[in-house]
């Protein structure tokens, strides 16, 4: 069989798949209302991560479903990525995962038996990196590559970070670099080099466990992870949740070395302009940000950066955290005010 680029075969790839935000807020309107189970902590209603259920004062469980279509042509490396960013669902409510199951349709008559199962082999060597097992799972023939898991983890109840508790005042700290999109968008179109495509691998198999660890300190209030709707649409879902106003300094939003060239040439997915036409009129920008950046801020992350809104006092232990682990594009992006959910990008 001749060789075959995986992404030739979807129409989309990575979290650039997902329904667009303001499409989606209509789809799930009507299960937006608290569901009447005084042990669902977390649900539909915030748009958040996971959905938690209490088990008892010490324990939670935390449950996510994520999957998505090729991003890379790499079949290990396509497996690896959707496990990454399944995963970090999990850390970016503050748990720790315990278990995932997979989640597989594959193009049977179409995709070579082996490249099938390297996907999964990449899949399962990330459950092992996170000390978990996949434990089973489900497979369809599908026209298209899907990938993904369903993830479990659990938290103490006290420990659990929501997106919607972030304080007047706090600060925000993202732990990734932005520029995914761009990566992927540019190996598609044949233009990324080696250095490109390693970075773009680094970051997307790179697994947020230190939000556990984030989760433990008292300053830490919100807590997402940055995928599909990009760093401003997954910002405005805190400040909706919230409340509250942010401020996003542009100077100090990281953004992957080899991904910036790209961006300022114009590289990006089509997802940018449909996640701008979802939340645009949510964002006002100084006239100094130029096209480049403002489109960086809507490039959809796949398996992306975590989000925090911590207290000043605690913002230089969560940075430490970061470091410590590996995260050196980590940086203080804005903070968070008083006001309607709107985003200023100055």
């Amino acid at each position: 069989m001749a060789e075959i680029r995986l992404t030739q075969l979807s129409h989309g790839g990575g979290c650039g798949c997902k329904i667009a935000p303001s499409v989606l807020e209509s789809i799930l309107s009507g299960a937006k209302e608290k569901m009447p189970f005084p042990n669902l902590l977390v649900g539909a209603e915030t748009s958040d991560d996971a959905a938690v259920y209490k088990l008892n004062d010490s324990q939670a469980i935390v449950a996510t479903t994520d999957f998505f279509m090729p991003i890379v042509d790499d079949a290990r490396d396509f497996g690896r990525i959707a496990a990454t960013n399944a995963l970090s669902d999990i850390y970016a409510m503050g748990a720790t995962p315990i278990m995932a199951l997979a989640i597989v349709g594959m193009p049977v008559n179409s995709l070579p038996l082996e490249t099938i199962r390297d996907i999964l082999d990449g899949g399962e060597s990330v459950c092992r990196e996170a000390g978990i097992p996949l434990a089973g799972g489900h497979s369809i023939d599908a026209p298209e590559p899907i990938y993904g898991l369903v993830a479990l983890g659990v938290v103490h109840p006290d420990q659990l970070k929501r997106n919607c508790d972030a304080r007047d005042g706090d600060v925000l700290i993202l732990g990734k670099g932005l520029g995914v999109g761009v990566l992927a968008q540019a190996m598609k179109k044949g233009v990324l080099d080696d250095a490109g495509y390693a970075a773009l691998i680094g970051s997307t198999t790179q697994l947020n466990t230190v939000g556990a660890e984030l989760a433990a300190l008292s300053g830490v209030h919100a807590l997402t992870d940055v995928t599909g709707f990009g760093l401003l649409g997954h910002l405005l879902e805190i400040c909706k949740g919230s409340g509250l106003t942010a401020e996003v300094e542009m100077a100090t939003v990281p953004v992957i070395a080899e991904a910036r060239p790209l961006a300022e040439q114009g590289y990006g997915p089509g997802a940018i302009e449909r996640n701008w036409a979802s939340f645009g009129a949510h964002v006002r920008f100084a006239d100094a940000v130029p096209e480049w950046q403002r489109r960086l801020l809507a490039d959809p992350q796949t398996s992306g950066g975590l989000l925090v809104a911590v207290a000043p006092e605690q913002a230089d232990a969560v940075l430490a955290r970061f470091k410590e682990r590996g995260f050196g594009y980590a940086a203080v992006i804005g903070s968070l005010r008083q006001g309607e959910p709107l985003i200023d990008v100055r």
